[in-house]
């Protein structure tokens, strides 16, 4: 009943159109911690191909590539005084495994807030340390949800939850978001098939600690893309995030790993989360409809505007910031790999 009146809340009204704001959070965690279950608990659009789209994933109950799905809710009186009624929160369950930190990095420009999910019953595992490295990277704002709360004895479970907190929070010290970071407790997928906990918290927690972020719909458009399909009749849609400027429909768009075959293109039309949209502007989440492209060529990347080409490089001059955790030495001609947007290359 809750997500359909704000489904409703959410459908453009004649008289007046709600601003929505999209908010992308980064949901990290050690690969059971039931991130993909919290993300289910809290959705009410699940839109990528994912969760996750890999045989050998649904088989193991493990989520592979960046899955996205969606809630909206009221504005708190913070995002409401910049000019918002609705947030939309948009959900990148992001994979555990260090193998797959490149997937994690190729959506690096679009979190906005980053929440790192935790099995309270088994504290800091092998992923989550990778994960608490990979979220230092890729925001400023962090909150920590321990889960699977109701595996703790109800009479045990203010006092050992208290516990666990305190002894988190050590951790935290050492890190750039410190000590004194939010910490919200759930059971995303109760045992014994009971209704979720703590969802209500959760919320609360996400409402009070979001700064609000930085959009401007003015730079050139740049949009990258995680999926792509093609719909009969239509033209292929690609699903993604706007990361910088805005688009319309019928604008006039480049997809440049494509050459000269990727030139020309239009926008036939935009959806964010199911709902037809006549613009989108930086940190929106959408699906855009590109008629005449072959979807077999695709699969990530980046669209561009047309008036915005962008330079191929084979060889660039990069500023570049050492993490903590990285001890090695950076020599003159050492290899590394070098991940720009969803390409990796070794330099």
């Amino acid at each position: 009943a809750k997500s359909s009146s704000l489904e409703e809340a959410m459908a453009p009204k004649a008289s007046e159109q709600r601003k929505v704001l999209n908010v992308n959070i980064g949901i990290l965690g050690h690969i059971d911690s039931g991130k993909t279950s919290l993300c289910k608990m809290l959705s009410t659009t699940i839109s990528t191909a994912s969760m996750d789209k890999s045989k050998e994933s649904q088989e193991r109950g493990i989520t592979l590539d960046l899955g996205f799905s969606s809630f909206a809710t009221d504005a708190p009186p913070n995002i409401k005084e910049a000019g918002y009624d609705i947030i939309q929160f948009c959900m990148v369950d992001c994979p555990g495994h260090a193998s797959l930190i490149r997937t994690v990095i190729g959506g690096a420009q679009i979190i906005d807030l980053c929440a790192l999910v935790i099995d309270v019953n088994k504290g800091i595992q092998t992923q989550t340390a990778e994960c608490m490295v990979v979220a230092e990277i890729l925001a400023n704002q962090l909150i920590v949800i321990l889960n699977k709360v109701d595996m703790i004895p109800a009479e045990k479970r203010k006092k050992t939850l208290d516990k666990v907190i305190k002894q988190l929070r050590v951790t935290f010290q050492r890190t750039k978001f410190g000590a004194k970071l939010p910490f919200a407790c759930v059971a995303a997928h109760p045992q014994d098939g009971s209704p979720a906990i703590g969802v209500d918290d959760l919320l609360q927690v996400l409402k009070e600690n979001l700064a609000v972020p930085v959009r401007d719909a003015t730079g050139p458009f740049m949009f990258s893309f995680d999926h792509a399909f093609p719909i009969k009749g239509q033209g292929t849609v690609l699903t993604g995030t706007v990361l910088s400027g805005s688009v319309k429909p019928q604008m006039p768009i480049v997809v440049p790993a494509m050459g000269e075959a990727g030139k020309g293109k239009k926008v036939r039309s935009l959806q964010m989360f199911k709902q037809p949209v006549q613009e989108a502007i930086q940190g929106d989440r959408i699906a855009m409809c590109v008629a005449a492209l072959d979807a077999k060529e695709l699969e990530r990347g980046i669209v561009l505007g047309e008036k915005f080409p962008v330079p191929v490089l084979d060889a660039v001059i990069c500023v570049v910031d050492k993490i903590n955790y990285f001890k090695s030495n950076v020599p003159n001609k050492a290899k590394f790999h070098i991940t720009l947007g969803h390409q990796t290359v070794m330099a």
